[in-house]
């Protein structure tokens, strides 16, 4: 699965480097065994933001981007709509990326997070809640999708950030830089995030790669 992930991460047209940051010896070994680079970590950081963090401080990357190892299906153009948010902007400090909802149970799922923007295109608010309520017809919903880009010292600086009531209270981490006013851009993008969390997210990855395999041998 991590193979996956790198290899289409690598597919990314401003990328220049992709690092797989772990504190487990198997998941590093298994990254040597197809030549990416791993770097081990500590083993006591209390999320991905801090893990890579510490991988960005042993570099010298102006922007660095945090993708998920549970994402096999990753898409490279995703990863470059969320990196132009910085690329095309010099006092952008942060982004990420949303899709639209089209399925009416996302909406009212907390295990989808959604997101409402400003009109430039930045976060107002994460929640696990329905947001925008839907008190009237027309209304439109965006789920996160958790990709995150970063400026070097915002990265640098997230781990000794305090956690604040929001944070705790819908229990993601992106609120943490909205409530010590780091302004997160959000890029629109159609690809779904598919993460690996449960074996049933598994057999469902495989099935959707094999449907692939033979969409390909058809054409």
């Amino acid at each position: 699965m991590v193979q996956h992930v790198w290899e289409r991460a690598s597919q990314s047209r401003y990328l220049r480097e992709v690092i797989i940051a772990t504190d487990d010896e198997r998941i590093a070994s298994a990254a040597r065994s197809f030549s990416a680079p791993a770097r081990m970590t500590r083993g006591d950081h209390q999320s991905g933001t801090d893990r890579a963090a510490e991988v960005a401080a042993t570099t010298r990357a102006d922007v660095i981007v945090n993708i998920q190892g549970d994402e096999p299906l990753i898409d490279p153009g995703a990863i470059d709509a969320a990196l132009l948010c910085l690329l095309d902007d010099p006092n952008c400090p942060m982004a990420t990326l949303k899709k639209k909802i089209l399925r009416e149970s996302d909406i009212n799922s907390p295990n989808v997070v959604k997101v409402v923007t400003d009109h430039h295109g930045f976060a107002l608010y994460f929640s696990r809640a329905p947001i925008p309520y839907p008190r009237a017809e027309g209304a439109i919903h965006f789920k996160h999708i958790g990709l995150y880009v970063y400026r070097r010292d915002v990265l640098l600086g997230y781990p000794a950030l305090k956690p604040g009531p929001l944070e705790q209270a819908e229990k993601l981490e992106q609120l943490r830089a909205l409530e010590n006013g780091i302004p997160i851009r959000v890029a629109e993008t159609e690809y779904d995030s598919v993460g690996v969390d449960t074996p049933a997210d598994l057999d469902a990855v495989e099935r959707l790669f094999t449907l692939t395999a033979r969409t390909c041998e058809d054409v």
